[in-house]
């Protein structure tokens, strides 16, 4: 009965009942970390007191208070912690319900519901797998024909070929070639061997 009635009550939870619960929650806890903050603060201070104070008494008194301040700020820190425990756990319950209704929309998607269909899916998939095998095998059956047809051409030699005459111009370019070579190479050679004389002679007239 009770878990009915609880199954009943997650029916109507409402985002906005979470979120009002949790901002609550967090603002209690900033006031129990200002309180906290505060305590360690004057629990320092007290203790700083205590130090430089010269009367027993008082000294007691200080020793007293502080531990005081302590065990209050002890049980503060244990309440903190829980709330934010208690934070954290309504967070999940506010991130499952946006899940569920995120997941909830998507499922009223059209095309989403195609996809429940899982035999059409099967058939939509093969079909499409073999509009594809078909496709490459056009592809590379038309790349097999045009391989044959360029190897079995063979180059016309009267056209590309190097004739007679043409091997004799090629013997000349490149006789010619080596040549100029030599001769620039020649010429480099005078120039290099001139400069030092010259620079020789203008020493000596200097």
């Amino acid at each position: 009965m009770g878990l009915f009635g609880f199954g009943n009550r997650y029916k109507k939870l409402k985002r906005a009942d979470i979120v009002d619960a949790i901002v609550k929650l967090q603002q209690e806890e900033d006031s129990l970390e200002e309180k906290i903050l505060s305590s360690s603060s004057e629990v320092k201070a007290l203790t700083e007191r205590g130090i430089a104070e010269k009367d027993p008494d008082l000294r007691l008194f200080l020793a007293k208070k502080i531990n005081r301040i302590k065990e209050e700020k002890q049980a503060d820190i244990k309440r903190a912690t829980y709330i934010a425990y208690n934070i954290k756990m309504l967070g999940r319950l506010k991130d499952a319900l946006d899940d569920k209704e995120f997941f909830n929309i998507s499922a009223d998607v059209p095309l989403n519901k195609l996809l429940a269909d899982q035999k059409g899916l099967a058939r939509f998939l093969n079909k499409a797998l073999g509009t594809r095998v078909k496709a490459e095998s056009v592809l590379t059956e038309a790349d097999d024909t045009f391989g044959e047809i360029m190897d079995s051409y063979e180059e016309n030699a009267r056209i590309y070929g190097v004739a007679q005459s043409d091997d004799e111009l090629l013997s000349v370019f490149e006789t010619a070639d080596m040549l100029d070579i030599g001769q620039d190479k020649s010429a480099s050679e005078s120039e290099n061997t001139e400069k030092p004389s010259q620079e020789g002679q203008t020493d000596k007239e200097s």
